[in-house]
C-alpha cells in the first residue's frame, strides 16, 4: 500500500492548516475515515482543489478503497491533521 498521498496530505495540512487547500483535504480525509460508509463528501469540491491537491485527494480515495483507514498509519495521520487544524 502506497501511503505517499497520506504523507503529502499530512504535510500540506501541518504546513498551512488554515489554507483552503488544506481544509479541503482535511474534510475529505475526515469523511473517508468515518466508519460504516458515511462517505458524504461532495465531489464537486474537487473542482475547488488545485491540480496537485486533487491528485493527493485521488490517492487518498484509493487508499480508503484499499482499506487503509483501518491502519495505524492512517489513524495517526488523521490525528496529526486534526491537531494542526484545531490549533493544538
Amino acid at each position: 500500500m502506497d501511503f505517499a498521498p497520506l504523507h503529502a496530505a499530512t504535510a500540506l495540512v501541518e504546513q498551512s492548516p488554515r489554507s483552503g487547500q488544506a481544509l479541503l483535504l482535511f474534510a475529505l480525509i475526515s469523511t473517508l475515515s468515518m466508519p460504516q460508509g458515511h462517505h458524504a463528501y461532495l465531489l464537486t469540491k474537487l473542482k475547488e482543489m488545485e491540480p496537485a491537491t486533487r491528485q493527493i485527494a485521488y490517492g487518498l480515495m484509493e487508499l480508503m478503497a484499499q482499506g487503509a483507514i483501518t491502519q495505524a498509519q492512517w489513524q495517526e495521520a488523521v490525528q496529526r491533521m486534526d491537531r494542526a487544524v484545531r490549533g493544538g
